[in-house]
């Protein structure tokens, strides 16, 4: 029985079957104060299982993690199968994704597994620094491989002018751990998510100051206390939305989306909103409640100057991003324009964005920033129209996405794609949707990645982007690579690049780039090396 360990770069799927590669140096290109990644990966090509430990050390001050790469079963392709899909020949199987924070496996003979190194250079200079990784079986040789980490000597400056959103979901938080709402178990709980968020290149985190109108009736997620004074009178306590608001910024978020003020698709009705924090689902109207409705305009009438008032006692009016109604569609105009026409009479401060695909929302100015699909978030540009983007399942085939079997290279184009264009921000519906579709029905999403509706168009991987562990998330390689891709965004702004440079010419639009590691890998070094034309 032998043992093999080989060294990976990051954006290469390893699965249970990949057949042993040659051991091949490894060198990965940085600057001095940017995260990178790479895997370690063993095999053992016949014999019993055999117990092994991986150890990763880099310079002194360095921070450097090791995480056991699992395997979660995907049972289909997401379509269109072509030449932009990873896993043909390995899917229907298991695919490798989430990130465990273990040094150890059990191996097994035959099977293919990895480890993520992720490194982060707290110290030292310009130059070539090794990593040095031990692979150590319970019985036998120790194994030991290096990589090297060359810096380069710029240093990224942070983001400015993108905003990046993924939709962060309390109530799958509240419902998988079994917090009794917003109790200390709960704020215990969200921390280190928060944490996550931002440590992933995300800015803005969504507030539940009322439960999310999104993705079927969601149990109840109401951060405001509302009391109910008379027959249309109301009083606030915005003790937990204060919390909330305090615990991203200490976990390093800037920005904050508010509640959808009307329901998705239209903006047909006003939005759930309960007595209290929504214990007992006691609602203050009927769910059929017109958007536009007396009853419902009262209510704003009283809830957003109080709004207002909160926003500038904290400071982040500013920093505050509000919405009508998600993705609504050309024949929704009409309503989501008298929405508007009412939400501009009661707050006229208040500027609204959502995510939509069709132009004439943005031709008739009824939004102040739309947020079209990549399918047509070019189109506004041509016209001049300033925007976000987003995806959410589609497009998908040769289009940028992220889902489980997006090849990990192209996973990596995020930043270098996002910085091509004078786009305002990245809007995405799934960090931690863990229910089957439209439902309050927990899935188990180590076994199930589409919320149950593959066949209805959701593809394996878009619902999450982290795992629930037992007291925090579980990262995936997804994820990861997506953070470390938005490092790029931030080298490109930190050296002052062109959106016209030569450089990056290549990238025509979110269907048509380069989708290699060795093409990402080229133009990198040549901004670290100062190349640019």
């Amino acid at each position: 029985m032998t043992l093999h360990a080989w060294l990976t770069s990051s954006v290469v799927r390893n699965y249970p079957n990949t057949p042993l590669a040659p051991p091949q140096p490894l060198v990965l290109n940085g600057a001095l104060n940017e995260q990178m990644s790479f895997q370690v990966v063993l095999r053992i090509d016949a014999g019993e299982r055999r117990p092994v430990r991986v150890a990763a050390a880099g310079p002194s001050g360095w921070s450097v993690r090791v995480r056991r790469v699992g395997y979660v079963p995907v049972r289909h392709h997401n379509p269109p199968v072509d030449e932009d899909t990873d896993g043909r020949g390995h899917i229907p199987g298991y695919v490798p994704d989430p990130l465990f924070d273990e040094d150890r496996i059990l191996l097994m003979a035959e099977e293919t597994n990895a480890f993520w190194i992720t490194v982060r250079p707290e110290a030292g200079g310009p130059g070539d620094h090794v990593i040095a990784i031990r692979v150590i079986p319970e019985d036998g040789a120790e194994i030991k491989l290096t990589a090297t980490v060359r810096l380069h000597d710029v240093t990224l400056a942070p983001r400015t002018d993108f905003n990046i959103i993924h939709w962060f979901y309390a109530d799958a938080l509240i419902d998988w751990y079994k917090t009794d709402l917003f109790d200390a178990r709960f704020w215990s709980i969200a921390a280190p998510y928060m944490r996550d968020v931002a440590g992933h290149g995300v800015n803005t985190i969504y507030v539940p100051v009322f439960t999310p109108p999104l993705d079927g009736v969601k149990r109840p997620t109401q951060l405001l206390d509302v009391t109910r004074t008379g027959p249309d009178t109301y009083s606030f306590n915005w003790r937990d939305v204060k919390r909330y608001v305090d615990l991203a910024r200490q976990s390093g978020l800037t920005h904050f989306e508010w509640t959808h003020f009307f329901t998705q698709w239209g903006g047909k009705t006003a939005i759930r909103i309960y007595e209290g924090q929504g214990r007992g689902e006691r609602l203050l109207w009927s769910p059929e409640t017109p958007a536009t409705s007396d009853t419902y305009r009262r209510f704003l009438a009283q809830f957003l100057p109080e709004l207002r008032r909160f926003l500038a006692q904290e400071d982040i009016l500013e920093t505050s991003f509000f919405h009508i109604s998600d993705e609504p569609h050309g024949e929704h105009l009409p309503q989501y324009q008298a929405d508007r026409v009412m939400l501009r009479e009661l707050a006229p401060w208040i500027k609204v964005m959502d995510a939509l695909s069709d132009i004439d929302f943005g031709r008739q100015g009824v939004m102040d920033m739309p947020a079209p699909s990549i399918t047509t978030a070019l189109d506004f540009l041509a016209e001049g129209i300033t925007s976000w983007c987003y995806y959410c399942c589609y497009p998908r085939g040769r289009f940028l996405n992220r889902v489980l079997d997006t090849p990990l290279p192209k996973i990596a184009m995020h930043g270098l794609l996002f910085y091509r264009w004078p786009f305002k921000g990245f809007l995405h519906w799934g960090y931690n949707y863990w229910y089957a579709s439209q439902t309050r029905r927990l899935i188990d999403p180590y076994t199930e990645q589409a919320g149950e509706k593959w066949a209805g168009g959701w593809p394996y991987g878009d619902p999450f982007m982290v795992y629930p562990g037992e007291d925090g998330p579980v990262d995936s390689m997804r994820w990861e690579i997506f953070g470390e891709s938005l490092q790029d965004y931030r080298l490109l702004q930190t050296l002052g690049v062109s959106r016209e440079d030569a450089s990056l010419a290549a990238l025509r639009s979110f269907e048509d780039f380069p989708k290699t590691a060795s093409w990402r890998d080229a133009v990198r070094l040549q901004l670290l090396t100062g190349g640019v034309a």
